[in-house]
């Protein structure tokens, strides 16, 4: 990559941040999408949208190895975080976070996951939350997605002064998973959210808070605990 491509790149995932907080506050309600419906055999798949309410929780949704149920649920923000909708899908189609620019789950894996899972919660301030979830076929490949997650948001670590950028790391444990969680901080040097990339078994995932009710970064690690704690269930 040349000088003029990584200024550029940069700049996009500067963008991505900005655009995130403009992009939350003009939402009311959001579609929860990719539902199963409930037939016996749970083969057909519900087209539907289905609107979500402040009260709703992201649809379950099964898929081999993995589901909506694994991800962030409402019940799981802490106080101050008042989740108004979701948007659920399967697709692997989600952008990972605010560094990564429009890279996907499915991009990073190549399309070799063998089900994706993604939930974007937005809240009654400005602010979203996004999750983004693979189950790989070996361990060998979550080894290598989960150093792939790591060095994503590492790259974002060293910014020029007054640039936005990601913390240090601090690692979390849950029985069945593990996870190195980072808050980010804005050009002024105030806590902005933050980001975790999550670890079980063959499962990994990425969950980006994108503004927070207060400075603390103590915001990240508990939705890092909960979402890890999904994923582990």
């Amino acid at each position: 990559m040349n000088e003029n491509q990584a200024v550029q790149q940069k700049s996009v995932r500067r963008n991505r941040v900005a655009a995130a907080a403009c992009f939350a506050a003009a939402l009311i309600t959001a579609s929860v999408v990719g539902t199963q419906s409930a037939t016996a055999d749970g083969a057909a798949h519900d087209a539907a949208h289905r609107t979500a309410v402040a009260a709703a929780h992201p649809a379950a949704v099964a898929a081999p190895g993995l589901g909506s149920a694994d991800l962030v649920q409402s019940e799981d923000f802490q106080k101050g975080m008042n989740p108004v909708g979701a948007t659920v899908a399967l697709t692997g189609r989600q952008a990972l976070s605010a560094c990564s620019g429009e890279e996907t789950m499915r991009d990073l894996t190549k399309d070799k996951a063998t089900a994706y899972a993604s939930v974007d919660w937005t809240f009654d301030t400005p602010g979203m939350l996004i999750e983004s979830a693979a189950s790989a076929p070996t361990g060998t490949a979550a080894d290598t997605w989960e150093k792939q997650l790591v060095a994503l948001v590492q790259a974002c670590q060293d910014e020029p002064a007054g640039h936005w950028h990601y913390g240090a790391a601090h690692t979390l444990t849950v029985t069945g998973g593990t996870a190195r969680w980072y808050p980010a901080y804005n050009g002024d040097g105030a806590a902005t959210g933050g980001v975790a990339v999550l670890r079980s078994g063959t499962r990994v995932a990425i969950v980006e808070l994108t503004g927070q009710p207060t400075g603390a970064p103590n915001y990240v690690e508990g939705i890092a605990t909960a979402a890890l704690k999904r994923l582990s269930s």
